[in-house]
């Protein structure tokens, strides 16, 4: 008798319906074909137990599982509870009419239960873009799959409870998220914020102009200075995620397996702050089992890299062509995977192998020609691709002391929001383009026009600092940021003043502690 049951399979953040195809007739054989993975064909013993322990008697019958389609690879144990029921509608021991209006998902366990598995999310999608009425999968991942509108999600917690829906002899009430509601009301909040933060008011701006335009940038100062207290407060000035940002960023840590159990849609940009003993797998994605990397984790959000020079320079170097491209093709003999990563850099780092270069008060004791090794690990292409560089100090004590708390995030947020607002109307029929840090060549000479007296500034500049091409892009879209967030249709010689001095690590001007001044 041939049953056909139907799940999906992954293919980068996205997934495809599997048909599976079960074949039971006279014999003893049991082969599961359609370019299966291990963990796939060792779902023989454990949906035998499973089918064993929920009360049926199965008998031994030859059984032949095709996975289609047959050239796409198929991987996990999620096709575990589609396959067992299956069999046991084709051994007829029940009967199930209505199978086939379902996508079905699930692990088994040994005693029948149903446990979670990994991208619930996308296969939900998947689901009801191809007309199915409902989907069953593990109680854990309910929530999840949920928050698909128009797709009616049941929650199983053992095999048994799968057989006495599908035969009509129970009933399950579909899980039902209000998605927008709950996006609502749960996107502003942040457990930190800038109020805590005693003076560094020059960082503070320079954050605000990094969150307004989406700009990488650059912490350089002594330890206890607070680079990373501050990099870790960024996110509640950014702009809230859209319920399209949100969609697409749980999407991917659905597939990476980072989803918590009883997740729902996440509502907060994301933060991911790798070890600097990450892998240039770990960071870029892949593997054997291919996962999304750090900086498809940190889409749409934020990646912070603390101590900067200290992460290998193969992991370095891996991140110049997604900070252009925002995305990162992981090709390999038997895949290739495109995946997102249009994330923010935030990378912080000490001045010296010591710490101490630039410290007011605290002596260096690097030996000659140290300072400039320690700067020359982070490749000229790649400080090219950061926006700011800014210097930070310690915060003098009076400051330290004082009672007076900083400005609220929720302030500096409403100004960046504002400067994105300018920019969303400025390229509304510009697909893929939402910041000015994402902007063309053209979008550029159409927008980042400079008047005879700011060009001058710029001019003098690149030739003193010898800078190279890609700095000079990177000044007019800082300054372009900078005047939105004056609300200022042109670019007046302030805001590249300001836009310069955020370019103080470039390699000819690196040494100076005092910022630059440029009349």
């Amino acid at each position: 008798m041939l049953v056909k049951t139907y799940a999906a399979a992954l293919q980068g953040i996205n997934a495809i319906t599997v048909t599976v195809e079960i074949v039971v007739r006279k014999g003893m054989q049991f082969c599961i074909v359609g370019l299966a993975d291990t963990a796939v064909k060792e779902s023989q013993e454990r949906v035998r137990a499973a089918i064993s322990q929920s009360g049926f008697n199965l008998p031994r019958l030859s059984t032949v599982i095709n996975l289609s389609p047959a050239d796409v690879r198929k991987e996990g144990s999620a096709y575990d509870l589609p396959i067992a029921v299956g069999i046991l509608v084709g051994s007829e021991l029940i009967q199930a009419p209505e199978i086939d209006k379902y996508m079905i998902m699930g692990e088994l366990s040994l005693d029948g239960s149903v446990l979670p598995v990994k991208g619930i999310l996308p296969m939900a999608i998947e689901a009801r873009a191809r007309g199915f009425k409902g989907m069953i999968v593990p109680s854990a991942n309910a929530t999840e799959a949920a928050v698909v509108n128009r797709l009616e999600v049941y929650g199983v917690d053992n095999l048994k409870q799968v057989v006495d829906f599908l035969q009509g002899n129970t009933t399950i009430e579909p899980t039902i998220v209000d998605t927008r509601a709950e996006f609502a009301a749960a996107q502003n909040i942040c457990d930190c914020d800038f109020s805590d933060v005693k003076g560094q008011e020059n960082v503070k701006r320079a954050f605000e102009v990094a969150c307004a335009g989406g700009h990488n940038i650059l912490l350089i100062g002594p330890p206890g200075s607070g680079k990373s207290m501050m990099a870790k407060r960024l996110p509640s000035i950014m702009p809230p995620l859209t319920l399209g940002e949100a969609l697409e960023t749980t999407k991917i840590h659905s597939v990476a397996g980072k989803l918590r159990r009883g997740s729902r849609l996440m509502t907060v940009r994301p933060f991911r702050s790798p070890h600097h003993t990450v892998s240039p797998v770990a960071m870029v994605g892949g593997g054997s089992n291919p996962k999304p990397g750090e900086i498809s984790l940190a889409h749409n959000g934020i990646l912070f890299l603390d101590e900067f020079p200290e992460f290998p320079r193969t992991v370095l170097e891996v991140l110049r062509q997604p900070l252009e491209d925002r995305h990162i093709s992981v090709s390999r003999a038997k895949y290739q995977v495109d995946y997102p990563a249009g994330f923010m850099l935030v990378a912080s780092m000490n001045p010296c192998p010591c710490g101490y270069y630039t410290h007011p008060t605290k002596q260096c004791t690097c030996p000659p020609g140290a300072v400039s090794r320690y700067m020359n690990r982070i490749s000229g292409p790649l400080l090219d691709r950061i926006d700011l560089h800014v210097e930070i100090m310690p915060v003098p004590f009076d400051e330290l002391s004082a009672h007076a708390s900083g400005e609220s995030s929720s302030a500096i947020r409403e100004r960046v929001m504002k400067a994105r607002e300018i920019q969303a109307r400025r390229y509304a029929g510009e697909p893929d383009i939402h910041c000015n840090a994402q902007i063309t060549p053209r979008l550029q000479a159409q927008y980042c026009s400079l008047s005879p007296e700011a060009l001058a500034i710029l001019k003098k500049a690149m030739t003193k600092h010898d800078m190279s091409a890609r700095a000079y892009d990177r000044i007019l879209k800082v300054a372009r940021t900078i005047a939105d967030l004056e609300a200022s249709d042109a670019i007046l010689p302030h805001h590249i003043s300001e836009a310069v001095n955020y370019r103080s690590l470039d390699r000819s001007s690196w040494g100076t502690v005092t910022p630059m001044t440029l009349g």
